[in-house]
């Protein structure tokens, strides 16, 4: 075996939950520490850990990122009350997604990854739709409350001077729900920075979607800050490398996608990106076949996989099940992390090695060997669907 390939600086490795955490250590055993002398700073975001460090380890992360530059982390649980008793935690703690996501004020890119023989559901689509998803705020830093019984529900601002404004929310006349939910302007304009900026690099043009006519404040802020970017700091930009850049209403956007050809960059806000990138990639193949990267104003960047922890694939494992769960986006994830680490430190080497795994991971999936979500949509049905295990042995032949 040659001499593994040497990195000159650490990246940040976020550890997670159930069946990926499973493969995230069978990519690194089979893939990775073969040939890469793999430097990380380790963070355990599994939920247990979390729930041990009262979430301390998910901001220690975030910060780690900010300090290092590259991240890549694998997918996590949310927790809600039956994950609390599932696992006896101690309280429910936030999305680590959100609290990364804060912390870094980035945008979240992501893109379906295109292989051969696997075609999109939309039969339209000829080129990638990427998702630019505002990563701050919204629903992922809500405040919400149980209302017991009749009575009014304000919000109240008070501003550093002591004055105060208010508006009645809902006048209940009996028991139910409440929520709030806030961005910042700043934060706005970094996400639409980020985005005009991607459309440049890729040649995309943008699509931002809302829902203003019914929001009026608060996606109407969205849509005046969105617009208000592009005419002070992108149009000319944008004209000269030919790129246009188009708002819509969110239910017109999805129309207009699923009419569409692709080949676009779609702007949305935090939740409507969590939704529509989870439907690009399943229409595109499988949630198992779709990069994301969190892109920070300050540069860092956090390279995932855009899929959940595959809890019932995770529940088969521990009977002794060998389930075949696609790693191809956890797989991504750590490639993108390695490429962009080998950027920063001028090792073109490391990068190289980030490229021939993604090449050898594209073309064992085109030679039809493959794990069943992909095996069901392939043009040519494979003789044998591969479970996760001889799916990365087989990629290992080929690398």
């Amino acid at each position: 075996m040659p001499d593994r390939i040497t990195m000159k600086n650490a990246l940040v490795e976020i550890d997670g939950d159930e069946m990926t955490r499973v493969l995230w250590g069978l990519v690194k055993e089979k893939l990775l520490l073969p040939y890469i002398d793999l430097k990380t700073e380790y963070f355990d975001l599994g939920l247990e850990n979390r729930d041990r460090t009262d979430d301390a380890v998910t901001s220690e992360s975030a910060h780690a990122i900010a300090r290092l530059g590259v991240g890549v982390k694998c997918a996590t649980i949310t927790s809600n009350a039956d994950r609390k008793k599932e696992y006896n935690l101690k309280a429910l703690t936030p999305s680590p997604n959100a609290t990364i996501r804060a912390i870094l004020d980035g945008t979240v890119f992501r893109k379906a990854i295109s292989v051969k023989g696997i075609l999109p559901t939309v039969s339209t689509w000829k080129k990638p739709i990427v998702i630019g998803r505002h990563a701050y705020g919204d629903i992922y830093k809500n405040a919400e409350m149980l209302i017991p019984g009749p009575g009014k529900v304000e919000l109240v601002y008070t501003a550093a001077d002591g004055s105060e404004k208010r508006i009645l929310v809902a006048d209940m006349k009996g028991s139910g729900i409440v929520q709030g939910i806030h961005n910042l302007d700043d934060s706005i304009k970094n996400f639409a920075r980020a985005c005009f900026l991607y459309a440049l690099d890729e040649k995309l043009p943008v699509w931002f979607a809302s829902k203003d006519t019914i929001s009026k404040t608060y996606d109407g802020r969205f849509k005046d800050i969105f617009n208000q970017i592009y005419e002070t700091e992108f149009k000319e930009k944008c004209n000269a490398a030919g790129i246009s850049y188009f708002y819509t209403l969110i239910d017109d956007a999805i129309a207009r996608v699923v009419k569409g050809e692709g080949g676009f960059l779609w702007a949305c806000k935090n939740y409507d990106g969590d939704v529509m990138s989870d439907m690009i990639a399943s229409a595109s193949g499988s949630l198992a076949m779709m990069t994301s990267v969190l892109v920070s104003p300050s540069g860092a960047v956090e390279y995932e996989a855009a899929h959940g922890t595959v809890q019932r694939h995770y529940y088969r494992w521990q009977k002794g099940e060998k389930t075949s769960t696609n790693p191809t986006a956890l797989i991504f994830a750590w490639t993108g992390a390695l490429a962009k680490r080998a950027l920063l430190d001028n090792t073109p080497e490391l990068g190289a090695f980030a490229k021939k795994l993604e090449d050898a991971t594209l073309k064992t999936i085109e030679e039809g060997e493959m794990p069943g979500d992909l095996a069901r949509l392939a043009q040519n049905a494979p003789s044998k669907v591969l479970n996760s295990w001889e799916f990365i042995d087989a990629i290992t032949k080929r690398l």
